[in-house]
Parts: C-alpha cells; sequence; structure tokens
C-alpha cells in the first residue's frame, strides 16, 4: 500500500516541480529530490536528495520548459 501511494506522491511532485517561481522551483526540487534520496539510500539519501534538489531545482525547470516549447 505504501508503493502506489509514494509513487503517486513522487509523480504529483514531479509534474509540479516544472511550475512556479524561483522559490517554488526549489521546494518542488528539494522534495522530488528527497523523495528520490529517501527511496534509493533512506534517510541520508533523502537529506542529500534535498540538498541537490534545492539547489538544481531552477535550472531543471527551466530546461524542462525551454524543451516542452
Amino acid at each position: 500500500m505504501r508503493l502506489p501511494l509514494l509513487a503517486s506522491a513522487l509523480a504529483a511532485a514531479l509534474m509540479l516541480a516544472a511550475c512556479g517561481n524561483t522559490v517554488e522551483q526549489r521546494i518542488g526540487g528539494a522534495a522530488v529530490g528527497a523523495g528520490t534520496g529517501a527511496v534509493v539510500a533512506g534517510p541520508v539519501g533523502a537529506v542529500v536528495g534535498g540538498a541537490a534538489g534545492a539547489v538544481t531545482g531552477p535550472s531543471v525547470a527551466r530546461a524542462t520548459r525551454r524543451a516542452t516549447r
């Protein structure tokens, strides 16, 4: 039961990561990174993934927008 819920939350976060301003992009990137890191490496991965997602979130969102235009 947890896996479908986690997959749904991750999919929603990925869809929302490409919209918003810089603050929202950082929050979305941090959420996606933390979720991915938690799945791959547990609590330590969540912290590292969240930090990496917050740093790279805006650039990924801009690249995604350019690719869809």
